[in-house]
């Protein structure tokens, strides 16, 4: 049983290290043509409303970052929202909170999250955006 997250562990590290091919999500601070156009094309996306002060955000971000690298999301397009700086872009989103996951196939929302912490359940959000 402990061989999984030791192997799992080597597996990031030969990506990291460029002798395994990397696929991962598409990472940018939010931009509304880049995220009209990614709707366009029908593509997973993500926004995620993050806040530098936040602890349940400082939870997200590396399990963000870890599943970003899976296979299943190498088409995720991720845009960052700033809680701070983006009250404008917050209210046509309708969210209320820092630490906020949305998820759209497209142009539909196929889910959200606000606080989620558990690498499983944002696993499960993330995968409502492929189908």
């Amino acid at each position: 049983m402990k061989m999984i997250p030791i192997a799992a562990g080597l597996g990031l590290a030969l990506m990291m290290s460029g002798l395994v091919p990397a696929s991962a999500a598409t990472v940018q601070p939010f931009q509304q043509g880049s995220f009209q156009t990614a709707q366009r094309e029908g593509d997973p996306i993500l926004i995620f409303v993050d806040a530098s002060w936040c602890p349940t955000c400082a939870k997200e971000r590396p399990i963000l970052r870890d599943l970003y690298g899976l296979p299943e999301f190498k088409g995720l397009q991720v845009f960052n929202v700033d809680f701070d700086t983006s009250k404008p872009l917050l209210h046509r989103l309708g969210v209320q909170m820092q630490s906020t996951l949305i998820v759209y196939h497209g142009t539909k929302e196929t889910g959200r999250l606000t606080g989620a912490t558990d690498p499983g359940v944002i696993k499960h959000l993330l995968e409502t955006s492929t189908s």
